[in-house]
């Protein structure tokens, strides 16, 4: 006979989509917006910024090059971000060649990467000539080499790393190539952070990692390479943490070394946002027990829909009861399950006892004696109510 399930209150509160997840952001610029988009939908944030990003406005290598073109104007100029764009026809202002600069570029035709590049362009007063779907720099390359760039002079601004593919196959198809370095992706200043941001990921306290730039990726990567924790992060990005990005270059640098990733269909901080909050609540483990629906998130679990907080020893034995749900789990296990490696049974009693006055009802989780502790699953699940 399956149990009665008790229909929460009509006046309960609605459980914000992400409530009850832990988000890392790996981003340095617009973390902060990130960082609101994700605590107005209830996610808790980690910031561990993987880089930093280094104007060159004195960058004698940018004057060069920005002056060169000035000189001889480009045939074609291929912008790939909005922020770089902007910046190196400030940095050009700067220098008083300002004006120069549009007119040079506006006398051959310039592409954008995507539509940021594209507003920037037309916010200069210039205008494009095509961008790409897929906001793709392999895509600007297969259009050049379609539309043929033999004895072209083409600029083309980076956007923090260097594009060799892009360049060398220019070159090889018999452009000259002019480099443009308006930013430059270097480590942050201060790793704590980062490294904070990678101990919680490994210890199990971040449920989703967010790259909003493939240097970020990488940079996280080398990072962790540097402090012999590489594998162990892969490890943890190709199961239990989700590894979110904003869009196919981002992502990149991940799905190189074998990690899934979840992307928006439009490469925007909104989408991506929206993208997650439909997809990771969709994820959740749900289990029918004693006449109740659990709803396990990631430091906090929906008990018929009511959120309630649990503490991180507690979180660990609920996870390791729900992985063999109804059957009984030995303290000796519990106890393997706990954060900090104890090796007195009692903290198991101690986390029990927690764990119980955070789920607000003792039932959900029985004591079976000189055994263990099982979740008292219901004989089948709930219609309409479990997945």
């Amino acid at each position: 006979m399956t149990a009665a399930v008790t229909t929460p209150p009509a006046s309960a509160a609605v459980v914000p989509p992400l409530a009850g997840f832990t988000v890392g952001i790996t981003a340095a610029r617009r973390a902060g917006e990130l960082a609101t988009m994700l605590e107005r939908r209830g996610a808790v944030v980690q910031q561990g910024p993987a880089l930093r990003i280094v104007p060159v406005a004195d960058d004698t290598e940018l004057a060069d090059a920005t002056r060169a073109l000035v000189a001889r104007p480009p045939d074609v100029t291929v912008a790939t971000t909005g922020h770089g764009f902007r910046g190196w026809v400030e940095a050009a202002d700067g220098w008083g060649i300002g004006e120069d600069l549009l007119a040079a570029l506006g006398a051959g035709k310039l592409l954008a990467r995507g539509p940021k590049a594209r507003g920037a362009i037309r916010a200069s007063g210039l205008v494009d000539a095509w961008s790409p779907e897929s906001e793709s720099s392999a895509e600007v390359l297969d259009h050049l080499l379609e539309m043929g760039v033999d004895g072209l002079r083409i600029a083309v601004q980076l956007h923090g790393e260097p594009l060799p593919d892009v360049v060398d196959a220019l070159r090889m198809a018999g452009a000259e190539v002019v480099e443009v370095p308006v930013y430059r992706w270097l480590p942050p200043a201060d790793l704590g952070p980062l490294d904070r941001l990678v101990d919680a990921t490994l210890g199990g306290g971040i449920d989703v990692l967010t790259f909003t730039s493939a240097p970020a990726a990488a940079s996280l990567l080398a990072r962790c390479a540097q402090r012999g924790m590489r594998e162990l992060l892969l490890e943890a990005l190709r199961g239990p943490v989700l590894a979110l990005c904003v869009g196919p270059v981002t992502a990149a640098p991940l799905e190189d070394v074998g990690v899934p990733t979840l992307q928006p269909q439009r490469s925007r901080l909104g989408a991506m946002v929206r993208q997650l909050e439909a997809e990771l609540p969709a994820r959740a483990r749900r289990l029918p027990v004693a006449g109740r629906v659990l709803e396990l998130r990631g430091h906090a679990v929906l008990v018929d829909g009511e959120l309630r907080t649990v503490p991180p020893a507690g979180m660990a034995l609920l996870r390791a009861l729900a992985r063999r749900p109804g059957r009984v789990v030995p303290r000796a296990d519990l106890l393997g399950a706990l954060p900090g490696g104890s090796g007195d049974e009692h903290a198991v009693e101690t986390a029990m006892a927690r764990l119980r006055g955070a789920l607000g009802r003792s039932e959900l989780v029985q004591t079976v004696v000189k055994r263990g502790y099982r979740l008292a699953l219901d004989p089948e699940p709930v219609s309409g109510k479990c997945v």
